[in-house]
């Protein structure tokens, strides 16, 4: 394995992005109308509508909070299984993935200026961070130009939310330099546009750099956060923190400041979680290609989520889902090849589910034509006069492609036909070594990829809920990848790989 688990969770990203807001957007181009084209006679009937689809995300978000080893994650697991031998897919099964279930059941934060009375702050914890009872100690910003400063003491972190303009990411990595076909903004929606982005910019390690430079507890404050909340779940790489540590507001934040800017500031600290080891499952089912072809097309998500997580990953579970109803109303001799649908579990555990299936299937990942991650169908949210507001927008999409010109030519015209304006091609190592998303080792391991993937600011927040899922991309989306899949018939695992370009 060539990349670590909390790789996948965007520390490229954050860094790729640093310091890029005010960079020109890339040039949209072609087509118009929004929303989708009719289906073309190629897309055959049975297709779930996006009311089904929006139906399936509501049944999973009604179980609850869906972290590993949660009860409602268990129970998505097997709402999905059913699906699959409802719809006629064969070989349903589950592929145990070993997980930490983690809790939170006590936290709470109360800061004490100099000479001033206690006041109490909201938060929420580091997930699998060190408890604390009645920790007393005193806070000090972080520096990291200067991070002995906290040893002994909790830091104050600044983690300013990442941002930048959308069009952008589609000259990220290897992508060529000719843009012209990468960027599908017809109506010149990205102009202007700054996307704010559900990570803190520089890091993924930013509490193990406070452990590193000796502070005794971590205190992250989420700057620019839409929403000024601090109820947000990061890391999930599956490393315990050896501190405590808890989010705050970027209100109380600088408050913080402001206190500090005139005397010391002491907090009390007291966090509490149970942790577990935990089971989730893979969850796998096949349909059968055309007589001889054992090549195969991989379709997949992952189930589980940070909350009860309606777009992260209710969007994905329902995508990955309309793939199985419409290819097993497909007769066998006009698929294009044999077909595996896969929903990952352990996302929110350093994507131990992603690990799991490589590891246990890689012999047979060479016969692998082409492998589809569809996660994320978002509407946009942004903060105005104190309030959540949508933007009548769909959040900037991204479709990570392997860099192999008939394949990106496929997707592109895809993206066009079905009118999905707001969206791009992007290099698979855009922002490292492979693409963000619970797809990414199948890129290292050699495998085509095109793997959907949207990063609304609310991603890892209890704000993801239904009211965010783009209801008007599902079926456009849907039909996009349908065409996508049918361009693969006729050709092998080798013959797709020949033509990628690795530089």
């Amino acid at each position: 394995m060539t990349r670590s688990r909390r790789d996948l969770l965007g520390g490229t990203l954050a860094a790729a992005v640093a310091g890029v807001a005010g960079v020109a957007g890339v040039a949209g181009v072609g087509g118009c109308g929004s929303g989708g084209a009719a289906p073309p006679p190629s897309i055959r009937p049975g297709l779930p509508t996006a009311d089904e689809m929006v139906g399936w995300v509501q049944q999973v978000v009604a179980r609850g909070v869906r972290r590993p080893g949660y009860p409602a994650d268990a129970w998505v697991e097997g709402f999905i299984a059913a699906r699959f031998r409802e719809l006629g897919l064969v070989d349903v099964h589950t592929e145990p993935v070993a997980v930490t279930r983690w809790e939170p059941t006590r936290y709470s934060l109360t800061a004490t200026p100099a000479g001033a009375a206690p006041r109490e702050l909201r938060c929420f914890p580091v997930p699998l961070a060190a408890a604390a009872q009645g920790l007393d100690v005193e806070l000090t910003p972080f520096n990291a130009a200067a991070p002995g400063s906290v040893a002994g003491r909790a830091a104050l972190v600044d983690a300013k939310v990442a941002t930048l303009p959308p069009a952008v990411p589609a000259a990220f990595g290897s992508a060529p330099k000719d843009s012209a076909r990468r960027v599908y903004d017809p109506y010149g929606t990205f102009v202007g546009e700054t996307q704010v982005l559900p990570l803190p910019a520089g890091s993924d390690d930013i509490a193990q750099q406070v452990v590193r430079a000796g502070a005794v507890a971590f205190v992250g404050t989420l700057l620019d956060y839409p929403g000024d909340d601090c109820r947000f779940y990061f890391p999930y790489d599956g490393r315990t923190t050896a501190i405590p540590g808890v989010w705050i507001s970027g209100s109380d934040g600088r408050w913080l400041h402001d206190q500090l800017a005139h005397g010391p500031v002491r907090i009390r600290l007291d966090v509490a979680a149970s942790t577990a080891p935990a089971r989730s499952d893979n969850v796998v089912g096949d349909l059968a290609g055309p007589v001889g072809d054992d090549e195969l097309v991989v379709v997949g998500s992952h189930h589980d989520g940070p909350w009860a997580s309606a777009v992260e990953d209710g969007t994905g579970i329902a995508m990955v889902l309309a793939q199985a109803a419409y290819w097993a109303g497909v007769p066998p001799a006009d698929r294009p090849h044999r077909m595996r649908f896969l929903l990952h579990g352990g996302h929110f555990h350093g994507g131990a589910g992603l690990v799991e299936y490589i590891a246990r299937h890689r012999a047979e990942l060479a016969k692998v034509v082409l492998e589809v991650h569809l996660e994320h169908a978002a509407r946009d949210v942004a903060a105005r006069d104190g309030r959540l507001v949508p933007t009548g927008r769909s959040v900037p999409r991204w479709f990570f492609t392997s860099r192999n010109p008939v394949l990106e030519t496929a997707v592109y015209d895809a993206l066009v036909a079905e009118r999905l304006d707001r969206s791009m091609l992007l290099a698979p190592d855009a922002f490292g070594p492979a693409p963000l998303s619970d797809g990414a080792f199948y890129h290292t391991a050699g495998v085509p990829i095109v793997q959907f993937l949207s990063a609304p600011w609310y991603l890892f927040d209890e704000a993801d809920t239904l009211d965010k899922v783009d209801r008007d991309s599902l079926l456009p989306i849907a039909r996009a990848v349908i065409r996508v899949i049918t361009s693969t018939r006729g050709v092998t695992a080798a013959q797709l790989r020949a033509g990628l370009v690795t530089g």
